[in-house]
């Protein structure tokens, strides 16, 4: 229940979502003793692990970095049961860090912001909420994920489907049973990999639809054992400040080879390629140093991959649909529990809708390839408008009535994916041009909150009502941005990360690659006294 002595105040910082963000936001900001208020859409905090409830949802960083570490005793109370969690038991940490720091009470819950306007005049943020409320603060800090915006594509006919629909980014609270029914999944990008090995175990039948394959690799999940647990936690300390200098914020403790796949003979690199595949999870990039320098190189453990799908899918033709003809690594990598394996089964079919799309829905069913499909119930699995769409579906105006849509309509333009210049006092945790998906979210998500706090105490100490990033700071970041991604393989790829999964958006990629780089680069920011913002 919201704190009814903020209601209808001029507050210090209003926090727009719940999950892992928005509860440490909002919990510093407190801890500063400012007056804080949260909104957030759903009845209850945990963000995206709120949303996603589809069967087989879990985690792909290990449990024991999945996590915050602000807090000593919260590392060492919490005990996490497997290696990668699953859905629920994310979702009963977050309800438990909210129970711990006394945290929803500075929320709102069922509460949609719609629309944010600055105010020059007071140096202040006026925000609507879909309540018809109207409050005043000196912050706007969007703590609204990178992956909340469900996508979901405008399908001919879908209105007149007399079936259930379901997203995976929105999955009932009560679950859904498929027992006895004629199920279609759309999409094979992450949450499609996780959920079509359980549906397929419920459904009388299951018809998969896919328009792009992708990478998969078994997650190797299990029981995290107490001794691994124990020793991890008698020393966190230090096991954080190794994971904090990773590319992506974890995975210190993963087995790296330092050679080149080049300089190994073809049985070596079967081996050791074996190997890696048996440890399971993003551990099979680090098979060998040079896995993502180069086309050469990458397609060695493409490769591997694409032998390993034919040979556990029995179906010839089947693994060749399954089979990504593209650079491992340049999508998210996923960590699978029993995916190709389930294309084995008699009651499960893939359906190839890249050369001849889905045409249209019908009341029982849908067309696609020139044949008619009956389905009781479909699972969209199409992902999410990602890093910008939470953000742009809010009608956010900053000076002079600019709005963010307008701006960031070539792309998302930001300063250390931080703040937008034209849009004083406006926060964004994790926001475009930041590691944010390509880093441990959690360890991204307290770097920001922990930088964006401090920025706040730095401007009330220095008496600054306005705290803005400079054009000519953002454009540098932007470039530096695309500069660090034109390096690697990731361009190679039309994926989300480039906005490439939903129709109309703009092709620009969109996270910063390499999170100590990142992290060294806004100390020095904040060193220089917030060297790239302009304060009034």
């Amino acid at each position: 229940m919201q704190d009814q002595k903020l209601s209808g105040r001029r507050l210090d910082a209003v926090v727009v979502g719940a999950g892992f963000g928005g509860m440490y936001m909002t919990h510093l900001l407190v801890q500063k003793g400012l007056s804080v208020r949260g909104f957030e859409r759903g009845d209850d905090v945990g963000g995206t692990w709120y949303w996603n409830r589809y069967p087989g949802c879990r985690c792909d960083v290990e449990s024991m970095e999945y996590s915050y570490k602000f807090s000593e005793e919260l590392q060492q109370e919490w005990e996490w049961s497997e290696r990668y969690s699953p859905q629920p038991e994310i979702l009963a940490y977050a309800n438990h860090v909210a129970d711990r720091f006394d945290l929803r009470r500075h929320f709102s819950f069922q509460t949609s912001v719609t629309a944010a306007r600055y105010c020059e005049g007071d140096a202040v943020w006026e925000v609507e909420t879909d309540t018809g409320e109207v409050i005043e603060a000196r912050y706007l800090i969007m703590a609204t994920g990178c992956l909340s915006a469900a996508n979901m594509p405008d399908f001919p006919g879908l209105e007149t489907y007399g079936g259930p629909t379901y997203h995976t980014g929105a999955w009932p609270k009560e679950g859904v049973d498929f027992a006895g029914k004629r199920v279609g999944v759309i999409g094979t990008g992450s949450s499609g990999i996780q959920s079509i090995p359980f549906i397929a175990e419920q459904a009388d039948h299951l018809t998969v639809f896919q328009r792009t394959p992708n990478f998969s690799v078994p997650a190797r999940n299990m029981p995290l054992d107490p001794e691994l647990a124990a020793s991890i936690k008698a020393n966190y300390a230090q096991f954080r400040a190794d994971a904090y200098q990773q590319p992506a914020a974890f995975g210190a403790h993963f087995p790296r080879s330092e050679d080149s796949v080049l300089d190994a003979t073809p049985e070596e690199r079967e081996v050791r390629f074996e190997k890696y595949w048996e440890l399971g999870g993003f551990v099979f990039l680090s098979a060998f140093e040079d896995i993502g320098a180069s086309l050469e190189t990458n397609k060695f453990a493409a490769d591997f991959v694409r032998k390993k799908i034919g040979e556990i899918v029995t179906d010839p033709k089947v693994a060749d649909l399954l089979c990504p003809d593209t650079v491992i690594g340049c999508k998210r990598l996923v960590a699978d529990s029993g995916y190709f394996e389930t294309y084995n089964r008699a009651n499960v079919d893939l359906v190839d809708v890249s050369s001849s799309p889905i045409e249209r829905f019908t009341p029982d069913g849908l067309e696609a390839c020139g044949r008619s499909f009956d389905l009781d119930a479909v699972v969209f699995a199409t992902g999410f408008d990602a890093m910008t769409g939470a953000l742009l579906r809010i009608d956010i105006q900053g000076r002079n009535g600019l709005s963010l849509r307008d701006k960031w309509s070539a792309g998302p333009r930001t300063y250390l994916g931080l703040a937008s210049a034209g849009f004083p006092n406006l926060f964004m945790m994790t926001g475009p041009g930041s590691p944010s998906v390509l880093a441990n979210m959690v360890t991204g998500i307290e770097q920001h909150a922990e930088y964006i706090a401090q920025a706040i105490s730095w401007a009330d100490d220095h008496k600054v009502s306005a705290f803005e990033a400079e054009l000519d700071a953002e454009n540098r970041w932007v470039e530096i941005v695309n500069l660090r991604s034109e390096e690697t393989l990731y361009p190679q790829c039309n994926s989300w990360y480039l906005g490439a999964n939903v129709p109309g958006k703009p092709r620009v990629f969109m996270p910063f690659l390499g999170f100590p780089d990142y992290v060294a680069m806004v100390d020095e920011v904040a060193a220089k006294g917030y060297e790239g913002f302009r304060s009034g």
